[in-house]
Protein backbone atom coordinates (compact mmCIF):
# COMPACT_ATOMS: atom_id res chain seq x y z
CA UNK A 1 0.00 0.00 0.00
CA UNK A 2 1.40 3.44 -1.03
CA UNK A 3 0.82 6.29 1.73
CA UNK A 4 0.75 9.19 0.67
CA UNK A 5 0.84 12.15 3.44
CA UNK A 6 -0.96 15.75 2.68
CA UNK A 7 0.01 18.94 4.48
CA UNK A 8 -2.91 21.45 3.66
CA UNK A 9 -5.53 17.96 2.91
CA UNK A 10 -8.48 20.48 4.20
CA UNK A 11 -7.78 23.67 2.02
CA UNK A 12 -8.85 24.21 -1.61
CA UNK A 13 -6.28 22.32 -3.19
CA UNK A 14 -5.65 19.80 -0.97
CA UNK A 15 -9.25 18.07 -1.21
CA UNK A 16 -8.81 17.77 -4.95
CA UNK A 17 -5.69 15.74 -5.08
CA UNK A 18 -6.63 13.51 -1.93
CA UNK A 19 -9.78 12.29 -3.57
CA UNK A 20 -7.78 11.81 -6.67
CA UNK A 21 -5.16 9.95 -5.16
CA UNK A 22 -7.83 8.07 -2.93
CA UNK A 23 -9.56 7.06 -5.94
CA UNK A 24 -6.43 5.63 -7.45
CA UNK A 25 -5.72 2.95 -4.54
CA UNK A 26 -3.28 5.29 -2.60
CA UNK A 27 -4.07 5.52 1.77
CA UNK A 28 -4.22 9.21 2.22
CA UNK A 29 -3.23 10.90 5.41
CA UNK A 30 -3.63 14.33 6.03
CA UNK A 31 -1.89 17.38 8.19
CA UNK A 32 -4.15 20.10 9.09
CA UNK A 33 -3.31 23.30 11.36
CA UNK A 34 -6.81 22.67 13.64
CA UNK A 35 -9.14 19.36 13.01
CA UNK A 36 -12.25 20.03 11.75
CA UNK A 37 -13.35 16.10 11.38
CA UNK A 38 -13.25 13.70 8.55
CA UNK A 39 -12.23 14.69 4.67
CA UNK A 40 -13.48 12.44 1.58
CA UNK A 41 -10.69 9.70 1.00
CA UNK A 42 -8.58 10.47 3.79
CA UNK A 43 -7.52 7.48 6.12
CA UNK A 44 -6.55 10.19 8.88
CA UNK A 45 -5.96 13.35 9.87
CA UNK A 46 -3.30 14.86 12.29
CA UNK A 47 -3.40 18.64 13.64
CA UNK A 48 -0.31 20.14 13.78
CA UNK A 49 2.03 23.28 13.02
CA UNK A 50 4.48 22.74 10.60
CA UNK A 51 6.84 25.27 12.35
CA UNK A 52 6.37 22.69 15.24
CA UNK A 53 9.65 19.96 14.29
CA UNK A 54 8.91 17.41 17.18
CA UNK A 55 5.28 17.45 15.85
CA UNK A 56 6.14 17.06 12.75
CA UNK A 57 8.57 14.37 13.77
CA UNK A 58 6.23 12.33 15.10
CA UNK A 59 3.51 12.50 12.44
CA UNK A 60 6.00 11.26 9.60
CA UNK A 61 7.20 8.78 12.05
CA UNK A 62 4.05 7.59 12.71
CA UNK A 63 2.50 7.72 8.85
CA UNK A 64 6.10 6.51 7.37
CA UNK A 65 4.91 8.14 4.10
CA UNK A 66 5.94 6.83 0.46
CA UNK A 67 5.35 9.75 -1.25
CA UNK A 68 4.52 13.52 0.31
CA UNK A 69 2.18 16.12 -1.26
CA UNK A 70 3.38 19.34 0.50
CA UNK A 71 0.46 22.01 -0.11
CA UNK A 72 0.29 23.70 3.28
CA UNK A 73 0.99 27.52 3.67
CA UNK A 74 -0.38 30.98 3.19
CA UNK A 75 -2.30 30.83 -0.39
CA UNK A 76 -3.59 34.70 -0.53
CA UNK A 77 -1.45 36.88 -1.95
CA UNK A 78 -2.89 39.78 -0.08
CA UNK A 79 -3.16 37.95 3.58
CA UNK A 80 -2.08 40.73 6.06
CA UNK A 81 0.01 39.01 8.42
CA UNK A 82 3.48 39.07 7.29
CA UNK A 83 5.06 37.15 9.73
CA UNK A 84 2.63 34.45 8.96
CA UNK A 85 3.55 33.88 5.70
CA UNK A 86 6.80 33.61 6.13
CA UNK A 87 6.20 31.25 9.06
CA UNK A 88 3.87 29.25 7.34
CA UNK A 89 5.87 28.91 3.60
CA UNK A 90 9.55 29.08 4.86
CA UNK A 91 9.87 27.58 8.33
CA UNK A 92 6.55 25.52 8.38
CA UNK A 93 8.46 23.99 5.15
CA UNK A 94 11.87 23.63 6.67
CA UNK A 95 10.57 21.62 9.29
CA UNK A 96 8.77 19.26 7.28
CA UNK A 97 11.99 18.42 4.74
CA UNK A 98 14.19 18.00 8.22
CA UNK A 99 11.35 15.43 9.29
CA UNK A 100 11.44 13.37 6.26
CA UNK A 101 15.20 13.53 5.88
CA UNK A 102 15.56 12.05 9.67
CA UNK A 103 13.24 8.94 8.44
CA UNK A 104 14.88 5.75 8.34
CA UNK A 105 12.87 5.04 4.82
CA UNK A 106 12.53 7.69 2.93
CA UNK A 107 9.97 9.07 0.40
CA UNK A 108 10.08 7.85 -2.85
CA UNK A 109 8.62 11.61 -4.02
CA UNK A 110 8.28 14.64 -2.30
CA UNK A 111 6.32 17.59 -4.00
CA UNK A 112 6.27 20.50 -2.78
CA UNK A 113 4.19 23.33 -3.89
CA UNK A 114 5.99 26.75 -4.98
CA UNK A 115 3.95 29.54 -6.65
CA UNK A 116 4.02 31.51 -10.00
CA UNK A 117 4.36 34.41 -7.95
CA UNK A 118 8.20 33.77 -7.35
CA UNK A 119 8.45 35.70 -11.62
CA UNK A 120 7.02 38.92 -10.39
CA UNK A 121 5.33 41.45 -12.19
CA UNK A 122 7.94 42.60 -14.06
CA UNK A 123 7.84 40.21 -17.18
CA UNK A 124 5.28 40.17 -20.51
CA UNK A 125 4.70 37.32 -22.02
CA UNK A 126 4.81 33.41 -21.67
CA UNK A 127 7.35 32.75 -18.77
CA UNK A 128 9.28 28.95 -17.90
CA UNK A 129 10.99 27.78 -15.20
CA UNK A 130 14.22 29.52 -16.19
CA UNK A 131 13.04 32.90 -16.15
CA UNK A 132 14.66 34.46 -13.36
CA UNK A 133 13.06 35.34 -9.60
CA UNK A 134 11.39 39.07 -9.31
CA UNK A 135 8.96 38.74 -6.47
CA UNK A 136 6.92 41.35 -6.21
CA UNK A 137 5.58 41.35 -2.42
CA UNK A 138 5.82 38.95 0.65
CA UNK A 139 4.13 35.75 -0.60
CA UNK A 140 6.29 36.08 -3.51
CA UNK A 141 9.30 36.30 -1.67
CA UNK A 142 8.21 33.84 1.09
CA UNK A 143 7.66 31.32 -2.16
CA UNK A 144 11.82 32.28 -3.26
CA UNK A 145 12.74 31.43 0.36
CA UNK A 146 11.14 28.27 0.27
CA UNK A 147 12.47 27.19 -3.04
CA UNK A 148 16.12 28.42 -1.82
CA UNK A 149 15.42 25.94 1.44
CA UNK A 150 14.16 23.14 -0.93
CA UNK A 151 17.62 23.08 -2.52
CA UNK A 152 19.15 22.89 0.62
CA UNK A 153 17.53 19.12 0.86
CA UNK A 154 17.99 18.12 -2.79
CA UNK A 155 20.78 15.72 -2.28
CA UNK A 156 18.33 13.99 0.94
CA UNK A 157 14.88 13.70 -0.56
CA UNK A 158 13.71 12.76 -3.68
CA UNK A 159 12.13 16.42 -4.33
CA UNK A 160 9.89 17.53 -7.15
CA UNK A 161 8.61 21.66 -7.16
CA UNK A 162 5.70 22.91 -8.75
CA UNK A 163 4.94 26.49 -9.85
CA UNK A 164 1.72 26.73 -10.58
CA UNK A 165 -0.01 29.96 -12.01
CA UNK A 166 -3.67 30.72 -11.39
CA UNK A 167 -6.42 28.07 -11.10
CA UNK A 168 -9.57 27.94 -9.66
CA UNK A 169 -12.68 25.69 -9.09
CA UNK A 170 -15.52 24.82 -6.97
CA UNK A 171 -14.52 25.50 -3.17
CA UNK A 172 -12.01 27.87 -3.68
CA UNK A 173 -12.53 31.51 -1.42
CA UNK A 174 -14.08 34.59 -3.00
CA UNK A 175 -11.03 36.42 -2.10
CA UNK A 176 -9.74 35.14 -5.68
CA UNK A 177 -10.86 37.19 -8.65
CA UNK A 178 -13.00 34.30 -10.57
CA UNK A 179 -14.74 32.98 -7.12
CA UNK A 180 -15.70 36.21 -6.28
CA UNK A 181 -17.45 37.05 -9.95
CA UNK A 182 -19.05 34.02 -9.93
CA UNK A 183 -20.25 34.71 -6.30
CA UNK A 184 -21.73 37.94 -7.53
CA UNK A 185 -23.80 35.78 -10.46
CA UNK A 186 -24.69 33.15 -8.25
CA UNK A 187 -26.04 36.35 -5.88
CA UNK A 188 -27.33 38.11 -8.43
CA UNK A 189 -25.66 40.98 -7.52
CA UNK A 190 -25.76 43.84 -9.81
CA UNK A 191 -22.89 45.46 -8.93
CA UNK A 192 -19.38 44.46 -8.83
CA UNK A 193 -16.25 46.35 -7.86
CA UNK A 194 -12.97 45.20 -9.88
CA UNK A 195 -9.70 46.55 -10.99
CA UNK A 196 -7.95 46.17 -14.15
CA UNK A 197 -10.52 44.10 -16.54
CA UNK A 198 -8.15 44.46 -19.50
CA UNK A 199 -5.08 42.19 -17.97
CA UNK A 200 -4.68 38.38 -19.18
CA UNK A 201 -3.67 35.83 -17.08
CA UNK A 202 -3.29 32.19 -17.44
CA UNK A 203 -6.08 29.83 -15.72
CA UNK A 204 -6.38 26.73 -14.69
CA UNK A 205 -9.03 24.12 -13.11
CA UNK A 206 -7.98 22.76 -10.08
CA UNK A 207 -8.88 19.31 -10.96
CA UNK A 208 -6.19 19.57 -14.14
CA UNK A 209 -3.62 20.99 -11.66
CA UNK A 210 -4.51 17.99 -9.31
CA UNK A 211 -4.05 16.04 -12.01
CA UNK A 212 -0.86 16.88 -12.77
CA UNK A 213 0.66 16.46 -8.94
CA UNK A 214 -0.64 13.05 -9.04
CA UNK A 215 0.60 12.15 -12.10
CA UNK A 216 4.07 14.03 -10.97
CA UNK A 217 4.50 12.22 -7.77
CA UNK A 218 4.43 8.73 -9.33
CA UNK A 219 6.85 9.62 -12.17
CA UNK A 220 10.43 8.81 -11.42
CA UNK A 221 12.16 11.14 -13.78
CA UNK A 222 10.05 14.29 -12.35
CA UNK A 223 12.50 14.02 -9.26
CA UNK A 224 15.02 16.93 -9.06
CA UNK A 225 12.93 19.19 -11.50
CA UNK A 226 10.95 22.29 -11.09
CA UNK A 227 7.55 22.74 -13.32
CA UNK A 228 5.42 25.11 -13.98
CA UNK A 229 1.35 24.04 -13.86
CA UNK A 230 -0.35 26.33 -16.13
CA UNK A 231 -2.71 25.89 -19.08
CA UNK A 232 -0.23 27.98 -21.68
CA UNK A 233 -3.04 30.34 -22.40
CA UNK A 234 -3.72 33.80 -20.83
CA UNK A 235 -7.31 35.21 -21.07
CA UNK A 236 -8.51 38.78 -19.61
CA UNK A 237 -10.73 39.24 -16.90
CA UNK A 238 -13.01 41.09 -19.36
CA UNK A 239 -13.27 37.84 -20.92
CA UNK A 240 -13.97 36.13 -17.79
CA UNK A 241 -16.96 38.46 -16.85
CA UNK A 242 -18.26 37.96 -19.75
CA UNK A 243 -18.53 34.29 -19.85
CA UNK A 244 -20.18 34.67 -16.46
CA UNK A 245 -23.16 37.02 -17.74
CA UNK A 246 -23.48 35.07 -20.36
CA UNK A 247 -23.57 31.70 -18.25
CA UNK A 248 -25.78 32.75 -15.34
CA UNK A 249 -27.75 35.28 -17.22
CA UNK A 250 -26.48 38.09 -14.65
CA UNK A 251 -26.08 41.17 -16.29
CA UNK A 252 -22.94 42.24 -13.62
CA UNK A 253 -22.59 46.15 -13.90
CA UNK A 254 -18.19 46.91 -13.27
CA UNK A 255 -17.56 49.48 -10.97
CA UNK A 256 -13.72 50.40 -10.85
CA UNK A 257 -12.38 49.99 -7.48
CA UNK A 258 -8.83 52.11 -7.14
CA UNK A 259 -7.78 49.84 -4.55
CA UNK A 260 -8.09 46.91 -6.61
CA UNK A 261 -5.83 48.56 -9.73
CA UNK A 262 -2.05 48.04 -9.67
CA UNK A 263 0.03 50.95 -11.27
CA UNK A 264 2.31 49.70 -13.65
CA UNK A 265 0.13 46.11 -13.74
CA UNK A 266 1.76 43.83 -16.61
CA UNK A 267 -0.67 42.98 -19.32
CA UNK A 268 -0.51 39.67 -20.49
CA UNK A 269 1.21 36.81 -18.10
CA UNK A 270 0.68 33.56 -19.35
CA UNK A 271 3.43 30.11 -18.19
CA UNK A 272 4.96 26.99 -20.60
CA UNK A 273 4.19 24.10 -19.30
CA UNK A 274 6.71 22.35 -21.91
CA UNK A 275 8.50 20.83 -19.38
CA UNK A 276 6.10 19.26 -17.41
CA UNK A 277 4.70 17.97 -20.18
CA UNK A 278 8.01 16.57 -21.38
CA UNK A 279 7.76 14.25 -17.97
CA UNK A 280 4.28 13.41 -17.45
CA UNK A 281 3.07 13.65 -21.06
CA UNK A 282 -0.12 16.01 -22.43
CA UNK A 283 -1.74 17.62 -19.66
CA UNK A 284 -5.03 18.02 -20.91
CA UNK A 285 -6.84 21.78 -19.78
CA UNK A 286 -10.25 21.56 -19.07
CA UNK A 287 -11.94 25.03 -20.88
CA UNK A 288 -12.75 27.95 -19.11
CA UNK A 289 -15.91 28.55 -19.53
CA UNK A 290 -16.52 24.39 -18.60
CA UNK A 291 -15.13 25.20 -15.19
CA UNK A 292 -17.05 28.27 -14.85
CA UNK A 293 -20.01 26.24 -15.68
CA UNK A 294 -18.86 23.57 -13.05
CA UNK A 295 -18.89 26.67 -10.32
CA UNK A 296 -21.96 28.22 -11.45
CA UNK A 297 -23.66 24.96 -10.59
CA UNK A 298 -22.83 23.75 -7.48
Amino acid sequence: MTRTLITGVAGFTGGYVASLLAERGQEIHGVVHEDQGGLPGVHRIYAADLADLSAVKRIVDEVRPTHVVHLAGIAFVAHSEVEQIYRSNVIGTRQLLQALADLEERPRSVLIASSANVYGNAREGELDETTSFAPANDYGASKVAMEYVVSLYRSQLPLIVVRPFNYTGRGQSPLFIIPKIVAHARNKARVIELGNLDVARDFSDVRTVAEAYARLINEPNAIGGTYNVCSGTAVTLQHVLDLVRHLSGVPLEVRINSAFVRANEVRVLRGSKAKLESVIGAVQSIPLEETLRWMLDA
